[in-house]
């Protein structure tokens, strides 16, 4: 992992002075709503439905054992409401039907950040000076800058790696904080970047994405496409760059950010996103940016340009770890009485299926906590779930972790000689769920229950679909399949980009839910990103179980085989259209109007 340097523990901690000076003096009165805003925004501090929200970076998803406890230590200690704000707030909720409002939690975002919900305004400074202590901050989480910089969660251990994405993150990351030309662009700015040949970070639904991969001659670059995104436009990025060298992107990044700020639109939010202006301007823009681009080399000198030196640098605080979880020797006695429990025991050899994907390194294993559960909402993590992780960190993963795009958290150095006594300390803690990549393993954004500008709630959503399919011999009969899950159209559950999408919608005041199939983020079995197609009208609440049931028995129904094994959902769904699926859509719709 990448350790801080003093220059950058003493940046964050000066940060976070400032703004318990800023807090203060909003307290005071020497500091005016207006005026605050924007200061609160920029360190992560937003106003939600009910209570504050703090937004929490995580550059590249990589958390230490350290910086999990002391996210445990802030949802316990500080994640709870003043009790007249959560009276309200239960009182509201019973009216649209849900009782349930956690609090002491911390919650996982489709961008690897953290999020809580509950802590008071009046205990933000010293939640930032908690944070700081361990290196973290909530700078540029929100605002029109460019944001945190995710990455694959699998970075430096995949198999299918081309390079490490991380120390250029890191680079970027560094280089992009608090820089004047990007802080106040014509809205927000996401990059993503991957190193394997599988896109693990969605990176064709960024305004930027990178792909890091070799050409003919064996040299490092990347591949750079812009203008992707979601919300009430969702497009594939465009690419500008089949191959850029690797030295040169934080240039071309400077002149696709230049471009944008120059002529993205300031006047209506609806169409600031850099996805309008490539989509509305096409080749001029692609144009524009290596004329820029060239004037940035040429006439500027390329000024950053990264010097060999500098990644080096970086890559070195990157290096595998060297504990003695890591470095044992296979141990086949230990290995032979864990294949003895798998023959025994179905719940792990589900587990080693699902939740365990291969390592560069024979004798590690990459392993995936599951916090999609029963009575728990996608993504959600309990302090004592918190604190559970980084013991198992420090245990079995050299006191890493690492938070997924699909709101999970990922152990990168498990050895295999320690592969069942991880699945049984896990089940311990509620997070050895054998779903990873299953209906259950759904994404959701908070959705009403905590969101002012959602039009519908997604968690009683989520929970209704998770409690009807419990039975894991049916999940895996269906097989892989993405369900995303958004309550408005700004797609924070990225519905998009699901196999099957739900976004929560307003109609006359009512909270009703637009299906959509065939989406993709281009990760694992569901090829290039795409957006789902919209199968008809929209269904109320009750109506959505229903909906996914006769979705997935439309499928059973017409699935083929291919090359010896089951069509995937989406592979029928690309094969046989969206029609045989709207028409058992209808069927419920039908059937549920009869009943009504």
């Amino acid at each position: 992992m990448y350790q801080y340097t003093e220059f950058d523990q003493s940046f964050v901690r000066s940060r976070a002075a400032q703004f318990r000076d800023q807090l203060e003096r909003w307290q005071s009165g020497k500091l005016s709503e207006d005026d605050f805003r924007p200061l609160r925004l920029q360190n992560g501090w937003y106003v939600q439905r009910h209570a504050p929200m703090l937004r929490v970076a995580i550059p590249y998803g990589e958390l230490s054992s350290r910086q999990l406890r002391m996210l445990a230590r802030i949802a316990r200690e500080y994640d709870e409401p003043e009790a007249e704000v959560y009276r309200l707030a239960s009182e509201a909720q019973r009216k649209l039907g849900t009782v349930r409002l956690p609090t002491n939690y911390a919650h996982f975002t489709t961008r690897t950040n953290v999020q809580f919900n509950w802590i008071p305004l009046s205990k933000a400074a010293d939640v930032m000076d908690l944070l700081a202590s361990v290196d973290m901050h909530g700078i540029q989480t929100s605002g029109n800058c460019i944001r945190n910089i995710s990455c694959d969660e699998r970075a430096g251990v995949a198999p299918d790696e081309i390079a490490d994405p991380r120390p250029f993150a890191e680079i970027m990351r560094q280089w992009t904080t608090l820089h004047p030309e990007f802080a106040f662009l014509p809205r927000k700015f996401k990059i993503a970047i991957t190193g394997a040949s599988e896109d693990r970070a969605a990176t064709d639904w960024h305004d930027v994405g990178l792909r890091l991969l070799r050409n003919e001659a064996g040299e490092l670059g990347f591949r750079v496409t812009v203008g992707g995104g979601m919300g009430r436009t969702p497009v594939i990025g465009t690419v500008l760059r089949e191959f850029l060298p690797w030295q040169h992107i934080m240039n071309y990044i400077e002149a696709v950010v230049r471009v944008y700020n120059q002529y993205g639109r300031r006047d209506n939010k609806y169409k600031a996103r850099i996805k309008i202006l490539v989509k509305a301007e096409g080749q001029r823009y692609i144009d524009g940016v290596e004329e820029e681009f060239r004037q940035i080399v040429e006439h500027d000198g390329g000024p950053h340009t990264i010097p060999l030196a500098e990644l080096e640098r970086v890559s070195a605080c990157f290096a595998l770890p060297s504990r003695p979880s890591v470095d044992a020797p296979i141990d086949l006695e230990a290995i032979a009485t864990s294949n003895a429990v798998a023959l025994e025991t179905p719940q792990f050899e589900r587990w080693l299926q699902r939740n365990v994907s291969p390592h560069r390194n024979q004798r590690l294993r990459i392993v995936t906590l599951s916090f999609k559960r029963l009575l728990q909402a996608p993504g959600d993590a309990s302090a004592e779930q918190l604190d559970r992780v980084a013991d198992l960190a420090e245990r079995f993963s050299a006191g890493e972790a690492r938070v997924t795009h699909t709101q999970n958290v990922v152990l990168p150095w498990v050895h295999v000689n320690d592969l069942l006594p991880l699945w049984q300390a896990a089940r311990e803690a509620g997070l050895a769920s054998a779903n990873v990549n299953l209906l259950t393993d759904m994404i959701a954004c908070p959705g009403g229950d905590f969101c002012a500008l959602a039009n519908a709630r997604s968690i009683p959503v989520a929970e209704a679909i998770t409690e009807r399919y419990q039975d894991l011999d049916e999940l895996n009969d269906i097989g892989d399949i993405d369900l995303h899950i958004s309550g408005c159209i700004n797609s924070c559950g990225h519905h998009h980009s699901g196999h099957i999408g739900i976004l929560g919608v307003d109609k006359d005041g009512k909270e009703w839910y637009q299906v959509t199939l065939g989406g993709s983020d281009g990760s694992h079995a569901s090829g290039r990103a795409q957006a789902g197609k919209v199968i008809g009208p929209s269904f109320s609440a009750a109506e959505v179980p229903e909906v996914i049931d006769a979705l997935l028995s439309a499928y059973l129904d017409i699935r083929a085989a291919v090359g010896g094994r089951r069509e995937s959902f989406v592979e029928t769904v690309r094969r046989a259209g969206i029609e045989p699926f709207r028409t058992a859509a209808d069927r419920v719709r039908t059937l549920m109007e009869k009943t009504a």
